[in-house]
Order: C-alpha cells, then structure tokens, then sequence
C-alpha cells in the first residue's frame, strides 16, 4: 500500500471519528415539553392520570358499530375509542369530500400535533417554514380495507393519498407548513417508541429543531382482530393479566399519542416547563436465534444495556419500569428474565424494581402501545406518584419475581426514592423483533437565570395591584367551534378552584392560535368567567348588557372593552375588532404564567 493510500485511510479515520465526536458531543437528553393523547376512557393525558391513579381500566365489548357479521370468533372485548368517524375538517383546511376518503388515522395524528403543541405553549402557526419533524408509528391499515370492499369506482382522486400509511406523517408537516423530516415508522408493536428513538437522533444531529413524535392505531374491522386471535390468542375473558398466574392472551386496544420534542438545552433557554427528560435510548433486532415472532431475551438484555449506556446510568438507578408487558403466556417470562438479568440483579435484595404496564388498564393499543407506555411514565413523574398495574394477584409460575428481583406495582404509591432524580424505563417490543427501550427522568430545576415565557416581554408590568378584571381570549373557526372553546375552558375552570384565573388570561393570550372567530371574555373573578364562559358557550342566557365590562355579539365577531396595564397604570384599550391581533397587547396586562388546559 503506498503512502499516499495509508495517509489517505488515516484522514478518512480522523474524520469519522470527528463525526462521532461531534454527535455524541452534544447535550443527549431531550425534553418532553408537550403531550396529546387519545386513549380509551382518556382524552388526554390529565384524564389518563385521572384513570390510572383510580385503579380503573377502560376495557369494553365491542361498539355496535365495529361489530361486523355472526361470524366474527374474537373475544368481543377490547380498548375503544368513541366518535372515530367524527372529524373538524373545516378547521384543517379540508373539504367534506376529501375527508371522506382519509383514513381516520391521519385525521386523528392531525387533532392531536395541534394538541400537542398547544400543550407544550407552541402556537402552531409559529412553526410554520422551520426545521420541525414528524415521527409517527403505525401499522393498521383498516380503512384502505374497507375501501377496497367498495371496488374501484368508488375511488376518489383523494383516495390513494388518503389511505397511504407513509401520509399519517406527511399530512401533519403539510398542514404544519414545516421542512423537517417526516417519517411513517413500522416496526410492529413498537413502532411508536422507535419512531421517539428516532426523532431523538434527529434532534441530536441537528436535522431537525422541534419534534413531534408517537404513534397511532385504529381497529375499524372486526376481521383484523379475528386474524390476530388465530396468531396468538386474545384474552377470552377481556382482561390483561400482566405478570399473572392467570395470563391467558392480549387484549386489543387502539388510541393514539404525540409527544412533542426539544433539545432539553435549548428549551430551558426558550423557557419550557419539561414534563420529562430522555436520556437515552436503544433500538434492536432478536436475530434468528428463534421463530419469527417469538421474542429473544439476550436482545432485550442487550437493548436494556444499550440505553442505560447512552443515558449514562446504571441500571441501579431505575425506580421503575413500564414493560411491554401484554400478559401472553410466551412474552410476560422472557421480559421479566431480561429485566430481572439487567435491573433486578443491580439492586439489593431488599429493594425489588417496581414494573407494571399500561396494557392492564388501555388493552394493547398495537402501533401506540409504546407511547402509551411514555406517556403514562411522564405523568407519573409529574405527580410523583406510581399507579397500580391492574389485574396481578399471584405470579407466573414462569416467572420467579423473587429470584428475578422485581415485584409488580400492585397500588398507588410513592417513588422508592422521591427526594432523588426520578429515574425510569420504557420497554416497547415488536412481534417480528425489533425491540425499543427509553431511559427518562424528571427534568432539572430551572435555572433562575433562564429567561422564560411565563414573565411578560414588555417589561412594564411591575409588582403593583391586579387588575379589577382580565381579558381571556378564545377564538375558532367558525361559531360552533368557537361555542366549543368556551364551553372547554369553563369546564377546566369549573373542575379547578384553585387555578390563578391570572395564568389562564396569559396562557390564552399567548400561547393560542388566533382564528377568524374571537370572542374576549372579561371577568374580574372566578363566578363571574365561568357564568359569562356559559353565555358564550350556549348554556346560559345572555345578560341585558350595559356600558360596562361585557360582551357585545356584533355579527360574527365578539367585541369587548378591556383594560390593560400601560406606563401611567391600567386603563382602557378599546375593543377587540375583528382582524386586530391583540396577543401582544394583551401580553401587557396578563402578567402570569404558562398553564396548560
């Protein structure tokens, strides 16, 4: 070899290990700093914790209306949601027609990116032109099938991107008006998990900015659960029984979730509230040391190993793991030996790992299992609080729980060690072995250095009096959704006596999209909102009004007078007119911080 080739072969070195350097280089956690869901009984992350710390499953038969012919031999019981049919294309911009003909899984990833980034205080015109990408596990593909039944002349010209699974993705960075990657990711029931590993490593290279990342999954043909159960029997009895003596079969489940992503140095400097950290996280293969569909334990003990490496823990620091945990005969004994290797055998005898899984309470929600999984994790670090994994009693004689050093979370309780970072895992495995696995945490205290959102960009607000009334400021497309928002925000109010109604005014003024149809609600009290919330929501009379604080319906715009903090103290603005943005000025007077609702 000349010495121009070895030279050559040693610039090539230096440079990949240059590339490695810079990659690994960076900060590798990764902030949550939005979530949206729908899951069965849980329309959104807070009526989720609200099922898990009850101890409630949401498990039922089979809706009327997905129940198809005799002879459908499934178990009719299983994890839904209600109104799947039911869509606001107005509001994304799409005619009746061509809704018809989308795949209700698009149309839900839609609701939800929108949700999700609300939650996390993103207005979602903001991101429009910017690097965000898109990350969506999925595999049903229910609807095409029902499609296809009605032949081709049926078909619209809306029809094939309508029912394409890579679109679930595409359709979101369209409406989103984002050049980030968007990606439909397959994996089988791990999919939704990959597809957070995934737009993590997006975020660390650089390629993308901001992420939503999740997963959906949708069962509209009873014929699909009816193939699954000759696959691998469903439980007979509707019940997941994780862990269990009693494991007898998965129980289908569908839903959908997004979480949204950032660099967790970056948001802090934006001012975020991080609901959880990432730390790290792996993806595998089980090779072909076994059958196809039959799970490997040494490939999950090397996926554990793998993410504990990159999120620089060990695996003594967990307090908890959310399994995969599908309660089958086959997969509860090869988890548990995997985990009892890697985790259980880390930690003193005397202080088991506490495990459960979501699937007790949801069903197995297939392409979204793994999000479930997170999404439930980052709630129970918010509360500080483990729910109880439903239906154990007595252990798998497969599985030695002593001996493996694990003990399933049979009640709500407290985290082994609260006054400590809370550490913990979230397993998803695929049926044809791809197996994913995530280290997160709580996020670190805020530096009070930091700048934040939750402090009013003016700079003129001060610690003198409140004001004697705020402006809260809705807005839809359209009447009804308009009548929609107000009747959400009263019940938010209503369920929450304690909310500082100063945080809300904020919230609504700065971190929501503003829409042709506006309504400005002036309230100098918590009766007074929510009784002038129900006027404008329909459930209460409207008021004989007067010159003072109120509403005045002047076609289809709402105006109000309201007052606002300006240099010489608070005094009049005038009105909220039909295309006057009054975000930035009412920032002046909403002088509170960031909540979500």
């Amino acid at each position: 070899m000349t010495l121009a080739a070895v030279d050559l072969q040693d610039a090539i070195r230096t440079w990949k290990g240059t590339i490695r350097v810079d990659v690994r280089a960076q900060d590798g956690n990764i902030a949550v700093v939005g979530a949206s869901c729908r899951f069965p009984g849980a329309d959104g992350p807070r009526q989720l914790w609200r099922l898990l710390a009850a101890g409630r499953h949401a498990i039922t038969e089979r809706p009327p209306g997905r129940r198809g012919p005799n002879r459908t031999v499934a178990p009719p019981w299983g994890g839904f949601l209600d109104s799947v049919d039911e869509f606001d294309a107005e509001f994304f911009g799409i005619s009746a027609r061509e809704a018809a003909s989308v795949d209700p899984q698009q149309r839900l990833v839609l609701e939800l990116g929108w949700e999700a980034l609300e939650d996390a205080g993103i207005v979602p015109d903001s991101v429009r032109g910017g690097r965000l990408g898109v990350f969506v596990g999925a595999f049903a593909d229910d609807y095409a099938h029902l499609v296809h039944r009605d032949g081709a002349t049926a078909a619209t010209r809306h029809t094939y991107p309508g029912t394409e699974r890579s679109l679930i993705a595409n359709r979101l960075s369209h409406f989103l008006d984002v050049h980030g990657p968007s990606v439909g990711i397959d994996s089988g029931q791990s999919s939704s998990l990959v597809a957070v590993h995934l737009a993590c490593q997006s975020l660390l290279t650089g390629e993308s900015d901001l992420v939503v990342a999740g997963g959906v999954q949708l069962n509209l043909l009873p014929e699909s659960v009816d193939i699954a159960d000759r696959w691998g029997p469903l439980s007979p009895d509707g019940r997941c029984y994780t862990f269990d003596a009693r494991a007898n079969g998965y129980v289908p489940g569908e839903g959908g979730g997004l979480v949204v992503l950032k660099r967790l140095e970056d948001a802090l400097a934006d001012g975020d509230t991080p609901q959880c950290v990432i730390l790290g996280s792996a993806v595998n293969h089980g090779g072909n040391g076994h059958a196809l569909t039959q799970p490997d334990e040494l490939a999950q003990q090397d996926v554990l190993r793998r993410a504990h490496e990159r999120a620089r823990i060990t695996a003594a620091q967990l307090q908890y793991v959310e399994l995969h945990g599908t309660g089958t005969p086959a997969g509860d004994p090869v988890e548990a030996s995997a985990l009892g290797a890697v985790v259980g055998s880390a930690r003193p005898r005397t202080r088991p790992l506490p495990v459960g899984s979501v699937k007790t309470n949801l069903g197995h929600l297939g392409a979204a299992a793994g999000i479930a999984g997170l999404i439930k994790v980052a709630m129970a670090i918010r509360h500080r609080e483990l729910p109880a994994s439903l239906n154990y009693e007595l252990a798998n004689p497969e599985i030695a729980l002593d001996e493996l050093n694990l003990r399933v979370q049979q009640d709500l309780g407290s985290w082994e060690s609260a006054d400590t970072p809370l550490i913990a895992g979230v397993s998803s495995f695929g049926m044809g072995g791809t197996n994913c696995h995530l280290v997160i945490s709580d996020a670190p205290p805020a530096s009070t250095s930091t700048a934040s959102r939750r402090e009013p960009e003016t700079g003129e607000a001060d610690s003198g009096q409140a004001p004697a009334a705020l402006p809260f400021v809705l807005s839809g497309r359209g009447s009804g959704a308009l009548c929609g928002q107000a009747a959400r925000l009263r019940s938010f109010v209503a369920g929450r006596p304690g909310v500082v109604l100063a945080d809300v005014a904020f919230s609504l003024a700065v971190g929501r999209a503003v829409h042709g149809d506006r309504v400005v609600v002036v309230a100098s009290g918590r009766e007074e909102l929510l009784d002038r919330l129900g006027v404008v929501a329909g459930v209460r009379p409207a008021p004989v009004l007067g010159l003072g604080l109120g509403l005045v319906w002047v076609g289809v715009v709402w105006r109000c007078c309201f007052r606002v903090r300006v240099r010489s103290g608070w005094g009049w603005a005038g009105s909220c007119m039909g295309g006057f943005r009054c975000s930035r000025l009412l920032l002046i007077g909403c002088v509170g911080c960031w909540i979500r609702w």
